[in-house]
Formats: structure tokens, C-alpha cells, sequence
């Protein structure tokens, strides 16, 4: 088990730093595996990552991208994760069609879980009651500690079988899909990026206090095999 911290000055700086962490463990497992899968999150900051991502040479043909989380919303929604990642990452990077697994948030909750989950299994080629092992998994967190779409109190955080479901988010009122705590504490390696000062309370709760995912859902993964958290100053402020 390994959890590192890196603080940068800014969110660039920190988004940076997370997608050159992330270009080097893609480059660590291509030389050794033929394929690398990737799961990715939304959100304003992994924006400024996604687009310093597009300038680098990532082998693009290798790597297969999953998504943390989705809103149940179509592709096209400016809600959507799969939007914002096609317009900063996947359309100026060119990364090949064939290899981008989206979550079909236009499709009944329930449904694009099932899918998805599908997807997932038949991708790396397991059965029904088995793990997937993500290579790379990024996630964010909120100023309320939740992280993927796992918000606190969601029964799904004590749920540790299955791959994705659908939840409902009280706080936006809106139906998302999500990858389960299973899978998230299954990844090879975990990097999560966070900044803003909002994000002080629930950083230092997720590191100074005792385990406890139903109040911060945080805390899933991050005792996982190679955790590392990019942040910026504002949000790090809190930490010793």
C-alpha cells in the first residue's frame, strides 16, 4: 500500500502534475501489457487535466477510457461527463472511438448501470460475481467528501459486490450512474486530483479521520494498492 501527496501552487499547476502522473503509469504498464484501461471523472478541474492530457504523448491506440461516474443525461448535455471529456481530451487528442466506453446516461438509470457494468465485464473478461482490476483510475472529490457519484450516506457505499448502479443525487436532484466502492478499492493505481479552498473540511477528514465511507465517501480507495492525491494550495492548507 502506498498513498502519496503533491501540492501545486494552483489548480493547473496540481491538474499538471496529475497528467504527467498519469502519462508515466501508462507508459509503465504498456511495457508490459498490451492494452491499459483508464477510468476518468468530470468536473471543472479535471477540465484543465484533460486538456494538458491532449498535448501529451500518450499511446492513445493502447489505452481504453472508462468513466467513474456519469449524469443520466444524453451525450450531447452540457451536464454531461462524457461531453466535456469529448471536447477537452478525446476530440483534440484524436483518441480512436473503438477504444472510449461511455456510460448511455440518456438511457433509463437502471439500464445504463446494466450496460455499463456489461461493458466493463466483457472488456476484461470476467464473469458475473467477479472484480474488474481498472489500471488507472482518477477521481475527484467534493466539498462534501463524496467521490465518484457516491454521496454521503448512499446505501451503495456499503455495497462491495457489483461493478456499477445507478443512484439517485439528492443534492442536484439528478440521476447519475456509478462505479461501486468493489471497484474502486480494486484499481491498480488510484490518483485523485482536488483544489479549492471548499475542499479543506473534507481533505482533512478524509486523511485525520477514522475510517468511516458513510460520511466521507472519500475514504473508499484511498488505502488501495498505489493511491496519490494531486492538490492544490488552497486545498491542502488543511493537512500536516
Amino acid at each position: 500500500m502506498s498513498v502519496q501527496r503533491f501540492t501545486a501552487a494552483d489548480p493547473v499547476g496540481a491538474s499538471d502534475a496529475c497528467a504527467h502522473h498519469i502519462l508515466r503509469l501508462t507508459e509503465s504498464a504498456l511495457r508490459t501489457q498490451n492494452r491499459v484501461s483508464l477510468a476518468i471523472s468530470g468536473g471543472s478541474t479535471p477540465k484543465l487535466m484533460f486538456q494538458a492530457m491532449a498535448n501529451m504523448p500518450f499511446a492513445w491506440d493502447r489505452i481504453h477510457l472508462f468513466f467513474v461516474d456519469e449524469r443520466c443525461v444524453p451525450p450531447d448535455d452540457p451536464a454531461s461527463n462524457y461531453k466535456l471529456a469529448k471536447e477537452a481530451l478525446f476530440d483534440p487528442a484524436k483518441i480512436p472511438a473503438a477504444n472510449i466506453h461511455r456510460v448511455e446516461g440518456e438511457l433509463v438509470p437502471g439500464v445504463a448501470a446494466l450496460r455499463y457494468s456489461a461493458t466493463i465485464r466483457e472488456f476484461f473478461g470476467i464473469e458475473e460475481g467477479e472484480m474488474p482490476r481498472i489500471d488507472i483510475l482518477h477521481r475527484g472529490m467534493g466539498p462534501d467528501a463524496h467521490s465518484a457519484s457516491l454521496f454521503p450516506g448512499d446505501p451503495l457505499i456499503d455495497l462491495h459486490a457489483g461493478i456499477a448502479a445507478a443512484t439517485f443525487a439528492p443534492k442536484f436532484n439528478q440521476w447519475r450512474v456509478t462505479l461501486l466502492p468493489g471497484v474502486l478499492e480494486a484499481a491498480r493505481h488510484t490518483v485523485f486530483l482536488v483544489a479549492g479552498a471548499d475542499k479543506v473540511e473534507a481533505l482533512r477528514a478524509v486523511f485525520h479521520e477514522p475510517y468511516d465511507p458513510r460520511r466521507y465517501p472519500a475514504q473508499i480507495g484511498n488505502a488501495g494498492e498505489d493511491v496519490a492525491w494531486f492538490l492544490d494550495e488552497k486545498a491542502a492548507v488543511g493537512l500536516v
